[in-house]
């Protein structure tokens, strides 16, 4: 193995080790020290590990498990009847953190294009964080746990447009054919999942069960093939993980492939966390502090008392509304994903950068403080409101 792949996971789950064991003697959330750590070790911090790539490459994988474990555990059917209301909020509340997000970067003064990037950025809510906060049992059996599940995925389907555009305005158009190729391919790589699955998979599962190596393997196999294939045709691989998720979620063994992964799930998501503090420039703080501050507590304001406007608008109860509001009361790793394919397509400044990274760095940590204290959730520091 690599000394200096070996070093990095060293100091990476050693330090996280703990640091960990401090944060919960002092009732702190962990996800905080991951993201802590990673700018202490990082290149801006005191250069213990100086090239983050691998590890930040290594860390998607953690979302793309995250998703497939959450397709398991949904039923197409109550997908399919949440996801016409989740769509309609979806539109209006992202509209609406766009504007702001625009309006606030246009006040100070960055150029009309890194106002449309940041007010972009502003639009989503982790998936990481709302789906890693939510009990299980409240994601599984709960109406609360599909309609979080709904909104989240209008908007990744929105992240990937919204990439699309950055990607192509870098040669000053839009590619109004990929945007075709796109729209088409959602529904074939759905339809070829499905169709694959009862086919050829459970038919594998059922001949197989008995050796379960060989499930754990095909389940990563399923996962990983399908969000590869899915990110061929346009779509992300986030998108092609889910679907090769919820169309194994009828099947027995669906949960016993969920419980087998959860481990290497988290795994992957410390490292996801750790790279998040160890890419972010803290050099340039100082330049964007004042504005990233101003835009993280209006964000953090505005979304749950807009999610909890809509929801309402929808008939959903006063208590439900505020729980979804608060939970997605963050920007996304999305939004990160923004600056970096932004800046690297010269769209925006470093400075503009920044503030995207700094915003979303602030609304993961104190949106997480929030939910652990307040809402039932699997790492809580309180009995009362800790639920797996």
């Amino acid at each position: 193995m690599d000394h200096s792949l070996f070093q990095s996971f060293f100091l990476i789950f050693t330090g996280a080790a703990v640091f960990a064991s401090i944060a919960l003697y002092t009732r702190q959330p962990l996800l905080v020290v991951y993201i802590l750590l990673g700018a202490l070790v990082g290149p801006y911090g005191f250069e213990l590990i100086t090239d983050v790539t691998l590890v930040a490459e290594l860390s998607t994988v953690g979302i793309i498990f995250l998703l497939f474990l959450l397709g398991l555990d949904m039923q197409p059917k109550a997908l399919l009847s949440i996801l016409s209301k989740a769509t309609s909020i979806g539109v209006v509340s992202s509209a609406v953190f766009a504007l702001s997000g625009y309006a606030i970067a246009w006040v100070f003064g960055f150029s009309h294009m890194e106002c449309l990037v940041i007010g972009m950025a502003m639009m989503f809510s982790s998936t990481i964080i709302g789906i890693k906060l939510l009990p299980t049992t409240v994601l599984h059996h709960k109406h609360s746990g599909e309609l979080m599940v709904g909104l989240l995925l209008f908007q990744d389907f929105l992240a990937i447009i919204c990439l699309m555009v950055l990607l192509s305005s870098a040669s000053g158009a839009v590619d109004i054919v990929q945007f075709g190729q796109t729209l088409i391919a959602l529904p074939l790589v759905a339809l070829f999942a499905f169709g694959f699955v009862r086919l050829v998979l459970l038919k594998l599962i059922h001949k197989f069960d008995r050796f379960h190596e060989y499930i754990f393997l095909l389940a990563i196999g399923w996962c990983l093939g399908l969000a590869e294939l899915s990110e061929l045709l346009g779509l992300s691989a986030e998108i092609g993980a889910f679907l090769a998720g919820i169309s194994l979620a009828t099947s027995p063994i669906a949960q016993y492939i969920a419980v087998s992964l959860k481990p290497l799930r988290d795994f992957f998501l410390i490292l996801f966390f750790f790279s998040i503090g160890a890419r972010f420039n803290l050099d340039m703080l100082g330049a964007v502090l004042f504005p990233t501050l101003l835009l993280a507590a209006i964000m953090l304001s505005l979304k749950p008392a807009t999610f909890r406007f809509l929801l309402r608008r929808h008939s959903e109860n006063n208590k439900l509304a505020w729980d979804i509001g608060f939970r997605l009361g963050q920007i996304s790793e999305f939004s990160l994903l923004i600056a970096f394919v932004a800046i690297e397509n010269m769209l925006i400044s470093e400075k503009a950068s920044t503030l995207i990274q700094a915003t979303a760095i602030i609304t993961f940590l104190v949106s997480s403080y929030i939910v652990i204290f307040n809402y039932p959730n699997p790492i809580a520091v309180s009995d009362k409101l800790r639920r797996d």
